[in-house]
């Protein structure tokens, strides 16, 4: 069978609880949350390698030219990415890595990786993402609006995704995605090589 990892690339609402679910797959052995490039200065707790991969802005526009990145972004003038050579590790040492990343950088990864898996998260419907949005109490009526208005605009993508998954309790939705992860493994795709292992020639 293939020992080679699967990468996840998970989008939702900011509020549909995808960092609790990463947190919980994270927990497990064979995986691990894929580690971004930035431009940004590291704060004082953050190490290089564990939290974020920091570089210069120069370094990291080679990386970007030199196709290093599998996405990238800029965000209050800093740089952010997805470093291909940290993915690709990970997954040939068999872990399944994730990325949790918004609607467009998603797509973008999977024009570059299309063995990539796309999942969509939601909570059941959107008076549930309200209520949990509302129930954080760190943003006001206002900014929770946006935020609806924008998953209204990010559902409108989701049949580009290869698998939804309703986030309606953590234990179910954690399931779900190891689910996901057992098919995706015995995919015919992924197994190029069974003839040849069920023959005793590997």
């Amino acid at each position: 069978m293939n020992k080679q990892g699967i990468l996840l690339i998970i989008s939702g609402p900011s509020g549909s609880g995808k960092g609790t679910i990463v947190e919980r797959l994270c927990e497990k052995n064979n995986f691990s949350l894929s580690i971004s490039a930035t431009t940004r200065k590291p704060r004082e707790y953050e190490k290089d390698g564990v939290h974020y991969f920091f570089h210069t802005r120069e370094e990291f526009e080679k990386m970007r030219d030199r196709k290093e990145l599998l996405e990238w972004a800029e965000f209050c003038g800093n740089y952010y990415g997805t470093p291909r050579k940290y993915v690709t590790e990970q997954l040939m040492a068999g872990n399944n890595v994730i990325l949790e990343i918004e609607v467009q950088g998603a797509l973008q990864v999977k024009k570059i990786y299309p063995e990539g898996v796309l999942i969509f998260m939601v909570p059941p419907n959107l008076e549930e993402l309200g209520n949990r949005l509302t129930k954080r109490g760190t943003e006001d009526k206002e900014t929770i609006n946006k935020r609806l208005r924008r998953a209204l605009e990010e559902m409108e993508l989701v049949e580009e995704y290869d698998y939804l998954v309703i986030n309606d309790t953590v234990e179910q939705a954690t399931e779900d995605m190891l689910t996901i992860v057992a098919a995706e493994k015995m995919k015919c795709s992924r197994n190029k090589n069974i003839k040849k292992i069920f023959k005793g020639e590997m």
